[in-house]
């Protein structure tokens, strides 16, 4: 079972990431994900290994961003690679049985590619137009028509630049939870709110599932 909500670490510099991810877990984070850029692999390892003792403590998931082999090293729950990252199953190669693999999809194609890897989670983004870069936003219809189009049971969670205000439309796209970094990271109270209203959605859910 994926959790609804993953938050994706942010900070000015790798500590920044750690302390944040603390922060998550103590207001609560099911699901955590080190999402560190330019490192090299030793501090990458030891950023890593400092989450999953915190994470370990609190009893929550970690996921590391796109370096399967660090996943493995400290025992995250799993990895998540990007697309230009490795390919999920080169990854499951690397990986133990029990660590799980999502990917980053921006069209449907990306997410049937995704779904013949046997990934346990896809990410679709961006719900909103993201600064700086020509991809273009997906918003509740672009949300909604791939997951008509796919009628999978593998998860979709959305992902870009979304906040609570955007939470009870986007379920209603289908998609199984979200993914969010900079509205947690700017109030880590927000996490409650986040969770109530995905668990609001739980009924529907139950309804979806033994139709």
């Amino acid at each position: 079972m994926i959790p609804k909500l993953h938050y994706i670490s942010q900070g000015n510099s790798p500590k920044e990431h750690i302390e944040n991810i603390q922060k998550a877990c103590s207001a609560g984070a099911e699901l955590v994900v080190l999402h560190l850029n330019n490192v090299s692999e030793k501090k990458h390892l030891k950023m890593a290994t400092e989450a999953r003792e915190i994470t370990s403590y609190f009893q929550t998931r970690l996921i590391i961003n796109d370096n399967f082999k660090i996943a493995k090293q400290v025992k995250a729950d799993g990895v998540h690679v990007n697309k230009t990252g490795a390919c999920p199953i080169d990854a499951r190669k690397h990986l133990f049985t029990w660590q799980i693999i999502g990917g980053s999809a921006h069209t449907l194609q990306d997410c049937e590619s995704l779904i013949e890897k046997q990934v346990d989670y896809i990410s679709l983004s961006p719900f909103k137009a993201i600064e700086d870069t020509a991809t273009k936003s997906l918003g509740v219809n672009g949300f909604m028509a791939i997951v008509d189009a796919l009628k999978t049971e593998t998860p979709i969670l959305g992902s870009g630049g979304i906040t609570t205000n955007d939470v009870t439309a986007i379920l209603e796209t289908g998609v199984s939870g979200i993914r969010v970094a900079t509205q947690i990271t700017q109030d880590f109270d927000v996490m409650r709110t986040f969770n109530n209203l995905l668990s609001a959605s739980s009924t529907d859910e139950k309804r979806h599932t033994f139709e």
